[in-house]
């Protein structure tokens, strides 16, 4: 069934190889290479490795009837792929699986590979662009960007492959720009953008806009409390009406409230501080649920994290041809699918479970790769 529906998805990829000489199809490297980084995988070794010690398991799949190929010929023909073409296959492939639900929060932000550089140009680093249904903890696709830099041209073009209908868009102040916030709208989703001195008009009318709001302390509008750790943590949010701005705005498509976010925090032994995040918005939001989405939008920082600490993304040293970016998208699919999988154990637990047990693999592939059943 996973593998009926993987073919589904991803067997528009297209082999470029001369057909009489292809001993290893396409389609047998593309899913042993899936299971393997699923299976705590990290290079094209591991990856070779993971498939001959599960030969058996795959020969059942009828796959790698003739042999395993060296890590080296994985290398070569994972990296051939197109990127555009995996990625279409990843963005068909989420629409299929995730029902997006009206007002979620769809994070956007960048990543970078660290490893990734062309060893004769450090300047070659590849960043990676995500689109990330917070709660669901999904990745909903991704898009690279040459460098850091390059982020503001690639979130509108990664915004146009998504489906945004009834979706609350947050990205944070590099992306607060006429032109997404204008992309999201035409795309039937609203925007929750944070405002940093990038739009430096549009950032002193919000800061003055609240200025009442930061003398007068306190209020009755939503507070959030968090402690733990030797931390305290609390959370004020402030709404108001984009017609309390002064100046022109109107530019900025569908604008509608603007919001302030009192974040003042303690830490034992350590001076406490206090911060002022600003946002604006499309959407009519209360204070409770503006503090809510920009809560939400750190769960991307979170799969970060993930990426780095559970499974290794910046140490991976890969980066000829197109091979860092499609295991990129290998990895994405796979914390995907250990995301879906309901079994109560972290990433790594998971990732552990399915190298030493295919039964548990098959879970999260059939988790990760089957449509639910309404």
């Amino acid at each position: 069934m996973y593998i009926e529906s993987f073919k589904q998805h991803f067997s528009a990829i297209d082999d470029h190889r001369q057909s009489a000489k292809v001993t290893y199809p396409l389609f047998d490297i593309l899913f042993g290479s899936l299971c393997a980084v699923i299976a705590s995988s990290n290079g094209w070794f591991e990856i070779r490795e993971y498939i001959l010690g599960h030969h058996s398991w795959f020969k059942k799949q009828k796959m790698f009837i003739d042999g395993i190929p060296a890590d080296d010929t994985i290398a070569r023909i994972v990296s051939m792929i197109d990127p555009d073409s995996f990625n279409a296959c990843f963005l068909a492939w989420m629409k299929s699986v995730h029902q997006l639900t009206n007002g979620e929060v769809i994070a956007i932000d960048g990543k970078t590979l660290r490893g990734s550089y062309n060893r004769d140009d450090r300047s070659s680093t590849i960043h990676m662009i995500s689109a990330y249904a917070s709660a669901d903890k999904l990745v909903l696709g991704q898009l690279k960007a040459e460098q850091k830099s390059n982020e503001i041209t690639a979130i509108p073009t990664l915004l146009k492959m998504l489906d945004l209908r009834g979706a609350l868009v947050t990205i944070d102040a590099m992306g607060c720009q006429t032109a997404i916030a204008t992309t999201i709208i035409d795309k039937g989703g609203d925007y929750l953008l944070a405002v940093k001195n990038n739009q430096g008009n549009l950032a002193k009318a919000v800061n003055k806009a609240f200025s009442s709001h930061r003398s007068a302390g306190l209020s009755d509008d939503h507070v959030n409390i968090e402690t733990g750790h030797g931390r305290i943590e609390n959370r004020t949010c402030y709404v108001l009406s984009s017609a309390a701005l002064e100046g022109d705005f109107t530019h900025w498509e569908a604008l509608k409230p603007i919001v302030m976010v009192e974040s003042f925090r303690a830490v034992k032994d350590k001076t406490a501080s206090l911060e002022y995040r600003y946002y604006i918005s499309s959407k009519v939001l209360s204070a409770e649920q503006a503090l809510s989405a920009t809560r939400e939008h750190w769960g991307i920082e979170s799969m970060h994290w993930v990426l780095d600490v559970s499974m290794n993304e910046d140490a991976c040293q890969i980066y000829k041809n197109n091979g860092a970016e499609n295991l990129a998208y290998l990895r994405h699919m796979s914390l995907n699918m250990l995301q879906k999988e309901p079994t109560k154990l972290s990433i790594v637990g998971k990732r552990k479970r399915c190298l030493m047990n295919s039964e548990f693999l098959e879970k999260v592939l059939i988790a990760g790769l089957c449509v639910p059943t309404k």
